[in-house]
């Protein structure tokens, strides 16, 4: 466990996800400055309930300048957002692959880039695309190219390798390698939730990517 550093000006993309309306209020608790971008602001009354400023864009209209310009105000960046084939195979390489590797661009054009945060799962750089033209296809090959780009930069980032994901309560981490089988294994939402909690206050993030399933150790136990 590593000692923690002062609260943080953040900035969470995808701000209405089901892991965000979790990890937002655990980040305000500890002290952090929490902004959630989102695209509808409908979502606003409800987000500021949880303590957080609303930043109202849509990422796939975001070239890296505007994200250079909005990311110049955090410490730190969590990407949440992704359609994950739920609108079709289009919108997924929009947003999970072009809008996410958009800022990555602006991080690399930022003289002081905040640090980075992205939401993956468990194996997703070593997983086959199948080019089908499915959905999930398009997920396969949005979140390997993206995690490929992240982990080939010299940004200070951390990738989340979560398995399948559930809205079971969180009971304790395992961390595990990132090429362990992902067959019957799960990852609560409400563990994602916590486990960017404590990485979003450490003075240095554990190794990336950091793979992990439901377990029995406490989070603080992170490497």
């Amino acid at each position: 466990m590593t000692t923690n550093t002062t609260a943080s000006k953040i900035l969470y993309i995808g701000g209405h996800g089901k892991v965000a309306l979790l990890a937002t209020p655990l980040l305000v608790q500890a002290g952090h400055s929490v902004d959630s971008l989102v695209r509808n602001p409908a979502y606003a009354p409800e987000l500021e309930a949880l303590g957080a400023g609303v930043v109202v864009r849509d990422l796939t209209k975001q070239a890296a300048a505007d994200w250079a310009e909005l990311f110049s105000n955090y410490d730190l960046v969590i990407w949440g957002a992704g359609n994950g084939g739920r609108a079709g195979a289009q919108a997924t390489l929009d947003i999970d692959r072009d809008g996410a590797l958009a800022t990555i661009d602006a991080l690399e054009s930022m003289d002081r880039p905040p640090r980075y945060v992205m939401i993956s799962y468990l194996g997703a750089t070593l997983r086959e695309e199948s080019n089908d033209g499915s959905s999930w296809d398009a997920y396969v090959k949005a979140k390997k190219a993206v995690d490929l780009r992240l982990g080939a930069s010299k940004l200070d980032y951390l990738i989340l390798g979560p398995s399948s994901l559930t809205d079971e309560p969180a009971v304790g981490i395992e961390v595990v390698a990132d090429d362990s089988p992902a067959a019957g294994t799960h990852t609560a939402r409400e563990l994602v939730a916590q486990v960017i909690a404590e990485v979003a206050g450490r003075e240095e993030f554990p190794a990336s990517p950091l793979a992990f399933i439901d377990g029995q150790d406490p989070v603080s136990s992170i490497a």
